[in-house]
């Protein structure tokens, strides 16, 4: 069929139709090709999270207390000769999340938590303090002055949404070497092949 059009010379007039309804007819199938992407890609992350919700059945205290030592191990401040657990994090899930374990796995004094919120210099400092107080708990009083990265003065904050860092400090020795030696023997014991 294009041997057959070859010869045909279009106006201007036509040209500029025929290119219009190419690029309406793109666009209108790139927007098929996203919808049906989109689709797969729920149903793809949908599967993959209903494969494994039967392990939440599993998790017991014991599960419970793997898994806090394997998030202070990942996020948590390891410094044993400090006097505190301390651990940090900019997604709220994440301190409540550790809150959660903690309060499952150990009996926990709420007077001895202290926070501190780390931030940028462009972000309002009783906004994020508010914030974090409301996602932890913690009264104002047991809130360290917010830290102000001075590398980021003059520069403007590009992620829209972001509310610094909270950093928890729980003043209790015990359970901070309880959680390092309970990682330390996990590692041994998944690294040595049981």
């Amino acid at each position: 069929m294009s041997g057959w059009f070859k010869p045909l010379v279009l106006s201007y007039v036509s040209k500029k139709r025929l290119k219009s309804n190419i690029e309406r007819k793109l666009k209108k199938s790139q927007l098929e090709a996203y919808k049906t992407n989109r689709r797969k890609r729920l149903y793809y992350l949908e599967s993959l999270k209903s494969k494994n919700l039967y392990l939440l059945n599993s998790l017991d205290l014991s599960v419970q207390k793997l898994i806090l030592c394997t998030l202070y191990l990942a996020e948590g401040s390891k410094n044993k000769n400090s006097a505190y657990l301390g651990l940090g994090s900019t997604n709220p899930a994440i301190i409540k999340f550790y809150l959660s374990l903690l309060n499952n796995c150990f009996k926990i004094d709420n007077s001895k938590f202290r926070a501190r919120i780390q931030c940028r210099a462009d972000q309002n400092k009783k906004s994020l303090e508010n914030f974090w107080r409301n996602i932890t708990g913690v009264p104002s009083q047991q809130f360290y002055p917010t830290y102000i990265d001075q590398r980021t003065v003059g520069k403007k904050t590009l992620k829209k949404g972001y509310k610094g860092v909270c950093v928890l400090f729980y003043f209790d020795t015990s359970i901070q070497l309880e959680l390092e030696l309970l990682a330390e023997s996990v590692i041994k014991f998944i690294t040595a092949g049981r």
